[in-house]
């Protein structure tokens, strides 16, 4: 297991080079196929997001590993006004202070997070895309908890994770843990869970997926995204095929949406 030194030194350079969707996204599929599948976790997070108990213009929003600004993006379409954002990475943190001037930005490691946040200041919490990317449990569990202590009782949670039905895949970079694990986590650290729907369902690795399945639905999205070109086509053709699939179906098998609330 790579250390927590080496794990931030790796997103410190990967952001440097790339601050794009396919820096923060799947990398391996370049950047023209990331852009259509993020086209559809912004329809996945609005939607959902949209529906939480909360006064969204008013509310007080932290956003965990803010990357590119995506998810801030998203708040803020949404109406929420006071948005906080922090990232591991001083390479994020610098240039998000430049595109979104009127947003508070932190370099922040959220299992450690210092005196940075303010405990029960947030009515909601965005860690989209990155609790997977904690490969030290301990850490992972230390970040659930800052996150809990961020949030006022009653607050809520918005995460996306693999929750696999399989079994755990360990990698140096990333971690997917299974559905009962995470949730045990989430319990443990104050959470109980509302709901949890396909964030994405073909346009991503089928971690939890057949394993004959993921290797041929892997190798072929390789295949048609070796140039941009080739990848914006298959992203578009894929495209509204997603759209329907994340909203008709109720587990997928590859990254999904949850909504907590802080008890």
């Amino acid at each position: 297991m790579k250390t927590h030194g080496e794990l931030k030194g790796f997103w410190e350079r990967r952001l440097r080079s790339d601050w794009t969707e396919s820096g923060v996204g799947y990398a391996a599929l370049g950047r023209a196929f990331n852009t259509w599948m993020y086209r559809v976790r912004a329809e996945v997070f609005d939607r959902e997001a949209a529906t939480l108990p909360l006064d969204l213009p008013e509310a007080r929003v932290l956003d965990i590993g803010s990357g590119t600004g995506f998810y801030v993006r998203r708040w803020q379409g949404l109406g929420v006004r006071s948005i906080v954002g922090c990232d591991l990475t001083a390479a994020a943190v610098e240039r998000l202070r430049g595109r979104f001037p009127g947003v508070e930005f932190h370099e922040v490691d959220i299992a450690e997070p210092g005196e940075v946040l303010e405990r029960g200041a947030f009515d909601a919490v965005s860690a989209m895309d990155m609790l997977f990317h904690i490969t030290d449990d301990a850490r992972y569990r230390a970040a659930l908890g800052s996150m809990a202590a961020a949030l006022r009782p009653g607050g809520i949670l918005v995460l996306s994770e693999n929750f696999l039905r399989r079994p755990e895949q360990r990698g140096d970079h990333q971690v997917n843990h299974t559905l009962p694990w995470i949730t045990e986590a989430l319990e443990a650290a104050g959470f109980d869970v509302m709901r949890r729907v396909p964030m994405l369902v073909l346009m991503n690795a089928q971690v939890d997926a057949n394993p004959v399945w993921r290797k041929l639905w892997g190798g072929l999205l390789r295949a048609v995204t070796l140039s941009e070109w080739t990848g914006s086509l298959a992203g578009s053709l894929l495209y509204p095929l997603e759209r329907r699939l994340v909203r008709v179906l109720r587990e997928s098998p590859t990254t999904e949406l949850m909504i907590c609330r802080r008890r």
